[in-house]
């Protein structure tokens, strides 16, 4: 089993799972009432979220009371399934169809996205990995080997900016300019596929080096 994998999918599964579980809060809060369409705001009402623009999220159900529980629902068994079954056969395929679900029930836009890099990620976590080792010189894979822990925790950092890092900068200090959120989106998401990129290395690395 590729461990540096399998270790960046199930954690930012949970970030996921999190953030989709936070959109079905939202969505329960705005009670027994129709949403005027598809597009909906998880947290329409809520000035916390207002740098967020109240988190938009789409849902096929016309009930924001059953949109946020099927949201909380989903999103538990996506967190369950990434932390204990994500290394089986078509663990990460799961993964990606749990994602579209989430993104079709109101779990936003983000955390669905989220869950299929993570899920196309998780189908990777019992390759050989050869492809790597073939095409990528040595240096260049043990730097990266070397660079996953440091990816990896700087990546978990840049999540939190983003949520609820980005509520707590608005609120507390009253840094609410758009380009703030772009600039913590790009760093959550460049951070990420940094982190998946490292830890295939380091995955690659320790098969060829199993005493390293």
């Amino acid at each position: 089993m590729n461990n540096a994998t399998k270790i960046t999918v199930s954690t930012f599964s949970a970030v996921a799972a999190v953030a989709a579980l936070e959109h079905g809060i939202g969505e329960i809060l705005q009670g027994n009432t129709a949403p005027n369409g598809m597009i909906i705001a998880s947290w329409a009402d809520s000035e916390l979220f207002r740098i967020l623009a109240g988190e938009p999220a789409m849902t096929i159900i016309p009930n924001f009371l059953v949109t946020g529980i099927l949201t909380i629902i989903f999103a538990l068994v996506f967190l369950a399934w990434a932390i204990l079954f994500v290394h089986k056969k078509n663990g990460g395929l799961v993964l990606i169809a749990l994602s579209f679900i989430l993104l079709l029930v109101g779990g936003g836009f983000g955390p669905p996205l989220l869950g299929i890099i993570v899920g196309s990620t998780g189908t990777r976590i019992n390759s050989p990995l050869t492809w790597r080792r073939t095409h990528l010189p040595t240096g260049v894979r043990r730097f990266l080997g070397k660079l996953w822990p440091w990816s990896f925790v700087v990546s978990i950092i840049s999540w939190f900016f983003l949520f609820p890092g980005a509520i707590l900068l608005d609120h507390f200090f009253g840094v609410d300019h758009p380009l703030t959120i772009v600039i913590f989106i790009l760093s959550a998401f460049g951070s990420l596929f940094l982190t998946i990129i490292a830890g295939f290395a380091y995955d690659s690395q320790r098969l060829v080096e199993p005493h390293s």
